[in-house]
């Protein structure tokens, strides 16, 4: 059933022009307003996700048609935009920039297939009428894209905003909806991955504050809301949810899933395709918690193991516990920084700090990135979770290399077919019930990684329950009660 569906998305000519800030802006202001708002992020995307979810206080879904396709970026959105809130989209890169030519994948298609407006951010650093230029362009490069307005990022002054301004609203007819000088006290920080997240942010409330008085003394939020609200009619189902693997007279089990400052880098839809289907989702601490507690199934996501490195170390009896559960069997599925935290040690310099242990691999942080953007790969070798065939679309971000690696009781499950993995040729690392690697999934891409994790809990489960019980010990005394820093 098609129904009114307020909805914009903001873009602009390129990355770092400043997206994220009036985005988090615009949807605390509208908050501050009583309205109620759904924030999306285009592209793959874990931090900027994870500011707009605070600014909204509600969760942040994914939007990427490499990783899921677009009959389920369609989907997704339908089930999470709800009726009388403000969706607000945030685009990644450029307007028009995807992975070819054709701007395959970008904001722009997305825009497209989901029919939003579209509000161009324009970055007028050491220009003024050339920026009604590069808006003409995009105008016209595909005039099938809605640019409906513009907004203009690091403006010097009234007179720099002027011409740009009348530049602009004459050579384009577009209007502009928000003039934002230039700011030395922006509310986010940058670090080498984007904004360091609102997890390690001292200042968060302070910060989406900040971001809220941006919106309300240089946007004009009137006129940006008009333009939200006629967006064309969109059909809003709340999705029921997917059958429930396996039979109803299963015991529930429970998938443990460590969620720290150390490991923040979760899809929401990845939690949901879990709980959906009949899952109970309990969240860990590697820093805090002393030792494992009792789950069917681990998933550690990506982060930022390289900042909490002394304290992940520091924390003895977890890292112990965990090894021990590894060891028994317990199916564990590990990205990035999980993968990293599973190996047996991390070096950051001339300092190696001990991991977990349960991969016989050693790891060392660089200064360049290792692997960055989508990957493809192509499932060849026997693993806990996908079938010999499958392909699974994700992506990489990391900085982190592998040092040393001990084959033994070891095996790769992927072949790269487009992306770096762990050499640029093979991806996955299995050992016992464990696969972990660089690359991140999502699970409405790759719908299969959940009712995997879940049947091979089950299975642990009832493993165990036909096992004596196992007792990890508390190491609690042996660990510092402090934490270490780098």
């Amino acid at each position: 059933m098609n129904r009114p569906c307020p909805r914009l998305i903001m873009a602009a000519l390129r990355g770092g022009a400043g997206k994220t800030t009036l985005s988090v802006a615009l949807a605390v202001a509208l908050r501050q307003q009583g309205m109620a708002v759904t924030p999306f992020k285009k592209g793959p995307d874990y931090i900027d996700a994870a500011w707009l979810a605070q600014a909204a206080s509600g969760p942040c879904y994914n939007l990427d048609t490499y990783l899921m396709g677009e009959d389920q970026v369609a989907r997704s959105f339908s089930r999470h935009t709800t009726e009388g809130a403000i969706s607000i989209i945030e685009g990644n890169r450029g307007l028009f920039d995807g992975v070819n030519a054709a701007g395959e994948f970008s904001t722009a298609e997305l825009a497209k297939l989901l029919h939003a407006p579209v509000i161009l951010i324009v970055d007028c650093d050491k220009v003024t009428r050339t920026a009604a230029a590069m808006v003409l362009g995009c105008r016209n490069l595909d005039p099938s894209v809605d640019i409906r307005g513009v907004i203009l990022s690091r403006v010097n002054g009234t007179r720099h905003a002027s011409v740009i301004r009348q530049s602009i609203e004459e050579y384009t007819g577009l209007p502009v909806y928000g003039t934002v000088p230039r700011l030395s006290d922006l509310p986010f920080v940058q670090r080498h991955l984007g904004l360091i997240p609102p997890a390690e942010s001292d200042r968060l409330h302070q910060a989406l504050e900040k971001a809220g008085a941006i919106a309300r003394d240089y946007l004009d939020i009137p006129d940006l809301l008009e333009v939200a609200q006629s967006a064309s009619p969109w059909s809003i189902d709340a999705f029921p949810n997917p059958i429930r693997a396996g039979n109803t007279q299963d015991v529930p089990i429970t998938i443990g899933v460590i969620k720290d400052t150390a490991f923040q880098f979760y899809y929401q839809e990845n939690i949901e395709a879990l709980t959906d289907r009949g899952a109970k989702v309990i969240l860990i601490s590697a820093l805090h918690d002393k030792v494992l507690p009792s789950v069917d199934a681990l998933y550690i996501g990506g982060g930022f193991p390289e900042t909490q490195a002394g304290w992940l170390s520091a924390n003895e009896s977890f890292r112990l516990s965990l090894r021990e559960a590894a060891e028994a069997g317990l199916p564990i599925y590990a990205e990035c920084g999980g993968f990293i935290y599973l190996g047996e040690s991390l070096t950051i310099g001339d300092k190696q700090y001990p991991m977990v242990g349960a991969l016989p691999v050693k790891f060392g942080m660089e200064k360049r990135p290792q692997g960055h953007g989508y990957t493809t790969l192509t499932v060849d070798q026997e693993n806990p979770f996908f079938p010999i065939g499958q392909t699974i679309t994700g992506h990489e971000f990391h900085y982190c290399r592998i040092l040393s690696q001990n084959n033994h009781e070891t095996h790769t499950a992927y072949r790269v077919v487009r992306g770096t993995g762990m050499d640029g040729q093979r991806e996955g690392l299995c050992r016992k019930n464990i696969l972990a690697g660089f690359t991140h999934l999502h699970a409405l891409g790759t719908p299969e990684w959940a009712g995997a994790l879940i049947d091979r809990a089950r299975h642990y489960h009832r493993t165990m329950l036909n096992q004596p019980p196992v007792f990890l010990m508390d190491r609690s005394d042996d660990t510092p009660d402090k934490r270490m820093g780098l």
